[in-house]
């Protein structure tokens, strides 16, 4: 199924951020199958006379690392859904900036401190990540990329910067097919002219919790740390996303009325520090009805398809996951989504239906 500065309850929203603003989104990239960490992640140590981090400091560092690591392989895998869906997305399709920015405010309380320890990030917003095959990617934005100006107009910095920053760059996106956007690369000012993406706007994001499910309100998507690490390669975790986004895009969260549960755990996860008592039982999301995890198993098939990855694997992957997890874990996946049975069935015939299409030749539409 499917941002405060308090340590305690602010979440890592920016680390999926797509800003959703005026019909624009920014989206995120990701890392290696094995979750291994890209980028400037090395801990710059205090500057000369500075005291030494506190065992608290290099605690934030790390934690912030790992969930950015995390953050960037679920990106990944979602870039070549998002992008070659857009037409199957129908209203949430929107012109997208294709990378995210932040700056060290963009985290809460001791948090901002190690985004600049561990993160490089300093007063002016920058580039967080860049989607894998956007236009950003083709002309050369880079993570790390300061952001000084687009189409002439100075770029905030400092605190409180995104959201006049969105405020800038959203109505541009909306309306233009290219922005152009001054930036600055480890001292050397260039100028990039940006095509934007047309793709599928769900923000997709790491949910900080080891219990082994996926949650989708309508336009978000949230896959846990337990279930990244049970689908266990990329492949299966498209698997998860492409089930995810289905739901989203067929308004299964509005028909059954669950989107405002399934938001409130979304919201709680995407904290550094979440309120996991709320996965006491079902959170209250109710179980899918097995028609609707029909329809979201054949959609997403084409979503698998369209995007590049294996879906002869898919079947197989949904068995072995529903007996490793079983719906009698009561805040797992399977119990969210039981008619496993049914699900396999739709998924084969699916699976074969693309391939008939394949084979003539014909567009790859359910």
């Amino acid at each position: 199924m499917t941002g405060t500065r308090q340590l305690t309850s602010a979440p890592l929203r920016q680390l999926a951020m797509p800003l959703l603003l005026a019909g624009v989104a920014m989206l995120s990239a990701c890392t290696t199958p094995t979750g291994s960490v890209s980028g400037p992640f090395n801990i710059v140590p205090p500057p000369d006379g500075a005291p030494a981090y506190t065992a608290q400091q290099k605690a934030a560092q790390e934690e912030l690392v790992r969930m950015v690591a995390l953050q960037d392989r679920l990106s990944n895998v979602s870039a070549p859904l998002l992008i070659n869906n857009a037409d199957l997305c129908k209203s949430y399709a929107r012109n997208l900036l294709g990378f995210t920015a932040q700056n060290k405010y963009s985290y809460p309380s001791i948090y901002a401190d190690a985004a600049q320890a561990a993160l490089g990030y300093g007063e002016q917003m920058q580039v967080s990540n860049v989607l894998p095959g956007s236009g950003a990617a083709r002309v050369g934005l880079r993570k790390g990329d300061a952001l000084l100006a687009a189409e002439g107009r100075p770029l905030p910095s400092g605190p409180r910067a995104e959201a006049p920053f969105g405020a800038i760059v959203g109505p541009l996106a909306a309306k233009s097919a290219n922005i152009s956007m001054k930036i600055d690369r480890q001292g050397n000012q260039q100028d990039l002219n940006i095509p934007v993406t047309r793709a599928c706007a769900f923000r997709v994001a790491i949910g900080n919790a080891d219990n082994i499910n996926a949650y989708s309100d309508g336009s978000r998507i949230m896959l846990t740390r337990g279930m990244l690490q049970a689908a266990q390669n990329d492949e299966g975790i498209a698997f998860v996303i492409a089930r995810e986004m289905a739901h989203n895009i067929l308004d299964h969260a509005r028909s059954q009325r669950t989107g405002g549960s399934a938001g409130s755990v979304i919201d709680s996860l995407g904290a550094v520090q979440p309120d996991t008592g709320m996965l006491t039982g079902a959170a209250g999301i109710k179980a899918m009805p097995q028609d609707l995890d029909v329809q979201a198993d054949t959609l997403a098939i084409y979503l698998l398809a369209r995007a590049g990855y294996n879906i002869n694997n898919a079947a197989s992957f949904w068995q072995r996951f529903s007996s490793q997890t079983p719906a009698t874990v009561t805040n797992g996946y399977t119990a969210l989504h039981p008619g496993v049975t049914a699900r396999v069935a739709a998924i084969n015939r699916a699976v074969a239906d693309v391939k008939a299409k394949q084979a003539g030749k014909k567009p790859l539409k359910p």
